[in-house]
């Protein structure tokens, strides 16, 4: 299993339009769009798992694609560096 991060969505996007997006590809295991708290809309991010060759494929599909007149950017998810967070002292 494999996780993409997809960026540049437009706030329009709703889950139902992603999950169609990228089941051209294979099929999406799971689903989570970052949301504007107060708006409910789509803050342009989130997050899909696929199976590897599934998730390959999606990504050679869809990386630069135009969705809602914006370009996707989809990659695969890169682990934080830096550790903990928070403040350094």
């Amino acid at each position: 299993m494999k996780k993409l991060f997809v960026g540049n969505l437009p706030d329009s996007a709703t889950e139902k339009q992603v999950t169609e997006l990228f089941s051209q590809f294979g099929k999406v295991r799971s689903l989570k769009l970052a949301s504007d708290v107060f708006s409910g809309k789509c803050r342009g991010f989130g997050f899909i798992e696929m199976e590897g060759h599934e998730a390959r494929a999606a990504i050679d599909g869809l990386n630069g694609a135009e969705f809602g007149g914006k370009n996707l950017k989809v990659n695969f998810e890169m682990p934080k560096k830096g550790g903990r967070g928070g403040r350094r002292r």
